[in-house]
């Protein structure tokens, strides 16, 4: 539970601005494209080997390219338990200049044309602009809801097919822009797969407040502190248990091919 006088972005702007919850959506979400059609394609910007962008000029973007290198492969699959042929169509990889030389981060496109950035270590970032990304925008409600794309990565791993509508936040500050692209397209039914953390709790209770009919998942991963790691826990189990069964197997056959050999000698 969240702590008392601690309140969510709409919370903070209804108190400054003195405004009501639609009004203080309308507000937060006013940077979000208005006429904007909110689909999103596979096909990302084109691979590039001349510079395209600038960032506050200390940044030029160099590269997009849909190969990923195989530390990000090898991160992806053993570190983060994706399924890689399933995700390669959401994931690119930039390069772009920074003072201190070249960086190479994987990159998850929104539908304003920026990226969300990490590395297989620790480092998170984005090219501008912030947005959420809309995915899978023909299919049904309930619309599934992550916070980050490694989460909707970690869904796509599981299912062995997507039947909804999703949406990644890219970031709880998005919950506006969330919010307005929603009631635009008059959906109504959220299931939230949000973080174990005060954050994802006042997320989820600002879609509840915003007349959302909401159904908290973190219910089935309460032990875990997102989506991913709860993944991850499964798919270790799953290899723990195949390796005894192996495991098991194999001494059954060793024992019955020593049992064999001593009924020859009789």
């Amino acid at each position: 539970m969240p702590k008392a006088g601690v309140g969510s972005i709409i919370d903070l702007c209804m108190r400054m601005e003195g405004c009501t919850l639609s009004e203080a959506i309308r507000l937060l979400g006013q940077n979000a494209p208005v006429n904007g059609t909110y689909s999103f394609l596979n096909d990302f910007a084109p691979n590039n080997t001349q510079p395209v962008m600038a960032v506050n000029g200390a940044r030029r973007l160099i590269e997009i390219s849909d190969t990923l290198p195989p530390h990000f492969q090898e991160y992806l699959t053993k570190v983060r338990c994706i399924n890689l042929e399933k995700a390669m169509p959401f994931l690119k990889c930039i390069s772009y200049e920074v003072r201190a030389g070249t960086t190479k981060p994987l990159a998850f496109a929104n539908l304003s044309g920026g990226y969300e950035l990490r590395d297989d270590k620790t480092f998170k970032g984005t090219i501008a602009p912030k947005d959420i990304t809309p995915i899978f925008t023909d299919r049904a409600e309930p619309v599934c809801i992550f916070e980050g794309f490694m989460d909707f990565l970690s869904f796509l791993s599981m299912k062995e097919e997507i039947t909804n509508h999703c949406l990644v936040m890219n970031s709880v500050s998005n919950v506006a822009r969330t919010i307005r692209y929603l009631n635009d397209r008059h959906l109504t039914h959220i299931h939230a797969f949000l973080d174990n953390d005060e954050a994802g709790w006042r997320t989820v209770q600002d879609f509840i407040k915003a007349g959302f009919h909401v159904e908290d998942m973190n219910i089935h991963y309460k032990d875990f502190k997102d989506l991913n790691e709860y993944h991850v826990s499964c798919v270790r189990e799953q290899q723990k248990r195949k390796a005894q069964e192996q495991t098991h197997i194999s001494i059954t056959g060793q024992n019955k091919k020593s049992k064999q050999g001593k009924l020859k000698m009789k």
